[in-house]
């Protein structure tokens, strides 16, 4: 008798723990018996999916802290109305998915965001909407989380004070696809990051930078658009950082650049496009970055290379429209230019190898005395300007020397490479984070 009762407790104590394990599914919000999420929340167990009902909802702050799916119907609301963060996440193995979400409150003293995640894993977050909230998505402290087309766009003109689009601080393995980000003091922010990857994103009109990185390393950013931003990208103080067929452009202002290198070494910056911006590329202290197959078309400067940088291959580029091909603000040299394209070559190709007889020099005098001198632009089609490039060329006497492509190539170069084989390559691109969860079907 007593061996039959442990039997029935254990085969009991089993289907209870796969029961749970398997999850229910349940809906909450207007007409059902839960109008209340954050009840709906507190009552749901690990596994669970719950399903939040159409409607505008102005309920405070919600809170998850097991390992559901959270799930909305067509047109749910989360309305934190000026006042609070709108979802915060503290628990392991959650999806939020199909929530707009919007007007979060703002603090001096605490970063409010419209969805935050605190020191959890495997997180996945899709087709989210989030709209006029102080950060955007926030992660801190976290590991293997996927954000995916989510769409972020923040009010700047009326509040320039507003955080950015999605915030990831100290965090690994982060996967962000296909978002978009607008209207945010910076559309994606990384500080101590590491192995995570940003691809097919467009981050524009943001007040500071479409990206910015900041001590975070062996990542790499592919595919992305970056586009009117008030800076530009900006990557600093980081290491093995790859950047692989983004776009850059419109990015115009006195301190704006397609991107901002600085403090980098052992990257990558290959299949790229730059056009329309106040700078391509500006490097400051930066060392062994593999730069190529890159196209710099029609910006005031292509490539503003610092004298403190060294190292650096610049190779098989095409440098056309640009007002400026390269600047620099020393005499010495330690960076070696290759097999570029430059449509202001006037050199000649007698052997007929496809290569220039005589080597280029990128820097014009002019360029150099805008390094030292910036008001000096204000002189650039005189004819004195004209003069003094001209002379130059002819008795090198400013320009740094050794600054110079030896085999410039006659033609522009045709990039063999492609986005979908470069892409192919990375080995952990489309992360799927592991959830024990179930999805509506939409």
């Amino acid at each position: 008798m007593k061996k039959l009762q442990l039997l029935i407790l254990i085969t009991s104590a089993f289907l209870l723990n796969f029961s749970r394990t398997q999850g229910k599914q349940f809906f909450c919000g207007k007409g059902t018996s839960l109008p209340y999420i954050q009840v709906a929340l507190d009552n749901a167990q690990s596994g669970d999916t719950l399903i939040v009902r159409t409607g505008h909802y102005k309920q405070g702050n919600l809170f998850i802290k097991k390992s559901i799916s959270f799930l909305a119907e067509k047109n749910v609301l989360l309305d934190g109305e000026n006042k609070y963060e709108i979802l915060t996440i503290t628990g392991d193995q959650v999806c939020i998915k199909g929530f707009t979400i919007m007007n979060s409150g703002v603090m001096s003293t605490k970063d409010l965001a419209g969805i935050k995640i605190l020191a959890c894993r495997n997180i996945l977050l899709e087709n989210n909407i989030v709209i006029n909230c102080n950060f955007g998505i926030y992660l801190s402290n976290t590991k293997h989380c996927l954000l995916r087309n989510n769409r972020i766009k923040g009010n700047v003109v009326q509040d320039p004070n507003t955080g950015n689009g999605i915030h990831v601080w100290k965090a690994d393995s982060i996967q962000i696809i296909k978002n978009e980000s607008t209207g945010q003091r910076d559309g994606i922010y990384f500080e101590f990051v590491t192995n995570s990857t940003i691809i097919d994103n467009f981050s524009h009109e943001n007040l500071r930078y479409g990206l910015h990185f900041m001590f975070s390393h062996s990542n790499t950013y592919t595919n992305n658009q970056f586009t009117k931003n008030g800076a530009g990208v900006a990557v600093m103080y980081s290491h093995h950082v790859k950047m692989y067929h983004n776009s850059f452009d419109h990015n115009w202002g006195s301190s704006a650049y397609g991107i901002l290198l600085k403090d980098i070494s052992d990257s990558e910056v290959m299949f790229n496009k730059f056009e329309y911006n106040s700078a391509g590329i500006y490097m400051e202290g930066s060392n062994r970055i593999k730069m190529e197959q890159n196209s710099f078309y029609n910006n005031g400067w292509a490539l503003r290379i610092q004298a403190s940088c060294t190292d650096n291959f610049i190779n098989r580029n095409n440098f056309t429209g640009n007002t400026f091909d390269v600047s620099t603000n020393g005499e010495t040299q330690l960076n070696n230019f290759s097999n570029n394209y430059w449509d202001k070559y006037e050199g000649y190709d007698l052997n007929k190898d496809g290569y220039g007889d005589i080597p280029y020099r990128p820097v014009s005098l002019f360029s150099m005395i805008i390094e030292q001198l910036p008001p000096s632009l204000l002189l650039i089609r005189s004819f004195m300007v004209y003069l003094l490039d001209k002379a130059e060329k002819i008795i090198p006497s400013l320009t740094p020397i050794h600054l110079m492509d030896e085999l410039p190539q006659m033609r522009m170069i045709k990039f063999k490479e492609t986005k979908k084989s470069l892409s192919s390559t990375l080995p952990y691109l489309y992360y799927q984070p592991k959830l024990n969860i179930q999805y509506l079907k939409t």
